[in-house]
């Protein structure tokens, strides 16, 4: 996706080079077998289990929370399966960016109610934070006729941001808007036709954002589903990215129904609620290694610490 002007400066020469090396291994990965690359996946999972320390108490703090009734030894191999996941999905940018096209389609596949994407009618897509949601972009735009708009907001190494814009517009020429230009562009390319790519079941900050229930806990969650899909009077597609041993599969769920609504904030407890409904599916692969309860109530005390 298109980096944004706004980008910092340039880091010293040191981390310059060390970037360029990580890259230049990216890139030699996506030649590998596939059984290949999820197997190094694996092992840097396991290293990353063992020495990102913080990572792993706000993996497992999130876990806790979200599932009270699992025992300390199922949170710990939880959350180590977690990181084996996310290692293997970021090492999987490798091909979906820079392998050969027809071998990242064939890695991909769209399952489900993929003719609720057919025609021009606005459409916004629900993408939630699981691993693979990169390889859900990747698949839309690589196997839909349709021209997807996203999101884009600038990596801090320009370098690192470079490539990833790259990689997310390698296919179907998709339409590209910085996070800073807000919302007019974005409504503007829904009523165009041009399905949106979502993402907001973060913690963002407590700008824009209610707190409603996450697996029982309020969590400060943004309204921009329910206010896009009003604005641009679209239906919402939840797109759900599984990963699996030969790939992918982008799961394409049905429209969902009398969402939304002219309550905001009911709309967002609402896509939380269906939101468990899928992590349950697959826990592990969720994105765990984020503070999702960073932002609290007013007076009631933080989740994680000192981290």
């Amino acid at each position: 996706m298109t980096p944004d002007v706004s980008s910092p400066s340039s880091p010293n020469k040191p981390a310059r080079w060390s970037n360029r090396l990580g890259l230049a291994c990216m890139r030699a990965l996506a030649n590998l077998p596939l059984p290949w690359v999820r197997g190094l996946g694996w092992l840097l999972g396991q290293v990353l289990h063992l020495v990102a320390a913080r990572r792993r108490r706000i993996a497992s703090t999130n876990w806790t929370l979200c599932f009270p009734h699992t025992t300390q030894r199922q949170t710990r191999q939880a959350v180590r399966r977690h990181f084996v996941y996310f290692a293997q999905a970021w090492l999987d940018r490798s091909w979906l960016w820079e392998g050969e096209p027809e071998r990242v389609r064939r890695r991909i596949t769209l399952t489900g109610d993929v003719h609720a994407l057919a025609g021009q009618a606005p459409t916004v897509l629900f993408a939630p934070h699981f691993v693979g949601m990169d390889a859900g972009w990747t698949g839309l735009t690589a196997h839909l006729e349709r021209r997807c708009c996203g999101i884009y907001a600038a990596q801090l190494n320009p370098d690192v941001d470079r490539w990833m814009a790259h990689g997310r517009q390698r296919f179907g020429n998709p339409h590209i808007v910085a996070r800073r230009q807000g919302l007019k562009p974005l409504v503007a390319a829904l009523r165009a036709g041009e399905p949106l790519y979502l993402l907001p079941d973060m913690d963002y900050g407590a700008r824009d954002s209610v707190f409603v229930p996450f697996f029982g806990v309020p969590a400060a969650t943004i309204t921009s589903l329910s206010r896009f899909a009003r604005l641009a009077d679209a239906q919402v597609v939840p797109i759900v990215t599984r990963l699996t041993p030969s790939g992918y599969e982008v799961m394409v769920m049905p429209p969902w129904q009398d969402y939304p609504t002219r309550d905001a904030t009911a709309d967002t407890a609402e896509m939380n609620r269906r939101l468990e409904a899928f992590i349950a599916t697959m826990p592990e692969q969720y994105y765990w290694v984020h503070k999702r309860f960073k932002n609290r109530p007013p007076g009631e005390p933080g989740v994680y610490g000192r981290d």
